[in-house]
């Protein structure tokens, strides 16, 4: 058991752990995640407080080091490993609208542009090799890039590709955004360069005729919003039309609230006409005083969001630390069951955590907050410990969602916390979708992906101009 997993199970934050020890929540990450290892006064202190001997703390944190060294978490974290090119599965049909796929994780942007038809990605772009590997099992017409954006020049990337991208799509890393700047006198060798900017850049390099950029709601507020500003300046300076909203994955047929800011650009010199929310449920949106920036649905107008029930409903019952592969259920299917069941005859990543005993103790006393578990745990947020609500969109899934520590992630009827292949349901993944690397990553993939669903909205509206 790693030390992540250990103050998981005691309930704690990192920010509450660093309270208690008096080690600072930064150090502490780091410790977790074994990019360091801890001295000898570190361990001494992490290891009476979880009551551990030295010996074995300084075990568990070796091997997170020995870990860390391979695994990475990110552009903050992560230790990059040489370039990798891999080339498509199939080749490229000439009637499609090429993309190219940037920070793309496992694609869920891309793949959402793929559904409707009319688009094919050529290429994704990612630090972490574990989510090309899942990006190329479901792009197969895409080349798969592993390497750090910042290093890696859009003249480089060109080379592999036999036309240009006419859509360029992506999310960088909030990180991208702590010393964000105008970057019109940046060159591809600048070392100054962020995470934003070799984005920009490559759409500078590549003028497609569209992009779409998102991010986190954060970005609004970024200091006091002039993150965002600049990033719209930068692309109007480019010769875009730009305009940007909030949109809500649950208002578009996504069982979950997961709020997403949506930036698109292009520069054939039109406004885009943003698609209109089908669904609606009751939401306060986490944009605060910027709240006209999101894409709200009207009541009348709509059908009931999608509850997590509606998604998961068919799937056969699992008690911790199963697993199955059979479909049980094959009639009386949801329309969303119909679509995420299409292309696929049985079920992969449909295993269950296997939890402790005090986390079963505490996982049959759940409800849909922590409140009902208060006597059982020492600390956590309010949706920690608690069962999603059956008829109501899923919460926003975290990178952790196998752990009923997280936010909100145990099974509505089920003592469990969900298993991967639920958690890909409620991102709106299909359940052909295939998944590549440990249970754990893919588990993170699954959590920072966005959902197809949302994206394939957005590429529907991008191919009314063509």
């Amino acid at each position: 058991m790693l030390l992540r997993e250990i103050r998981n199970e005691k309930g704690l934050t990192i920010s509450a752990l660093s309270d208690v020890t008096e080690i600072d929540s930064k150090r502490l990450k780091v410790i977790e995640r074994g990019l360091d290892l801890p001295s000898d006064k570190e361990l001494e202190i992490i290891g009476n407080y979880f009551d551990l001997s030295v010996i074995e703390l300084k075990s568990i944190t070796k091997s997170a080091n020995q870990k860390g060294k391979t695994i990475g978490e990110g552009y903050v974290t992560a230790i990059p490993g040489n370039f990798i090119a891999i080339p498509p599965i199939l080749p490229k049909q000439n009637n499609s609208i090429p993309i190219l796929d940037l920070f793309s994780g496992i694609g869920g942007i891309s793949y959402g542009f793929e559904q409707t038809g009319n688009f094919q990605t050529i290429g994704g772009l990612d630090l972490l090799n574990d989510r090309i590997n899942s990006f190329q099992l479901n792009h197969p017409h895409a080349f798969g890039f592993t390497y750090d954006i910042t290093k890696f020049k859009p003249s480089k990337i060109e080379t592999y590709f036999s036309q240009k991208p006419k859509i360029i799509v992506g999310g960088a890393p909030c990180q991208g955004f702590s010393s964000i700047r105008p970057f019109r006198t940046l060159t591809e060798n600048d070392k100054r360069n962020n995470l934003f900017q070799s984005f920009a850049q490559y759409v500078d390099y590549f003028n497609p005729e569209w992009f779409v950029f998102e991010n986190v709601v954060g970005l609004l507020s970024h200091q006091g919003g002039n993150a965002l500003n600049v990033l719209l300046n930068e692309f109007k300076k480019l010769g875009y039309e730009v305009d940007f909203r909030i949109m809500n994955s649950a208002f578009f047929g996504v069982p979950q609230m997961r709020e997403r800011l949506i930036v698109v650009g292009n520069r054939i010199g039109v406004k885009f006409q943003w698609p209109t929310p089908t669904h609606y449920v009751k939401n306060k949106s986490m944009a605060g005083v910027n709240n006209s920036f999101v894409l709200s649905p009207n009541e009348q107008d709509c059908v009931p969001a999608l509850s997590v029930m509606e998604a998961l409903s068919d799937l056969p019952s699992l008690k911790a630390g199963e697993s199955k592969k059979n479909y049980l259920k094959t009639t009386n299917l949801t329309e969303y069951q119909k679509y995420l069941r299409q292309g696929s005859n049985s079920l992969n990543n449909h295993d269950s955590t296997v939890h402790s005993a005090k986390m079963m103790e505490i996982i049959k006393c759940s409800g849909y907050n922590i409140e009902a578990v208060r006597h059982l745990v020492t600390s956590g947020f309010s949706s920690c410990y608690s069962r999603l609500e059956p008829n109501k969109p899923s919460v926003t899934l975290t990178v952790n969602f196998v752990n009923p520590s997280s936010n909100k992630c145990i099974h509505p009827y089920q003592d469990r916390a969900l298993t991967p292949r639920e958690g890909a349901r409620i991102q709106g993944f299909p359940d052909k979708f295939n998944f590549y690397g440990t249970r754990t990553q893919i588990v993170k993939q699954i959590g920072n992906a966005v959902p197809p669903i949302l994206s394939k909205v957005i590429a529907e509206k991008i191919y009314s101009y063509y």
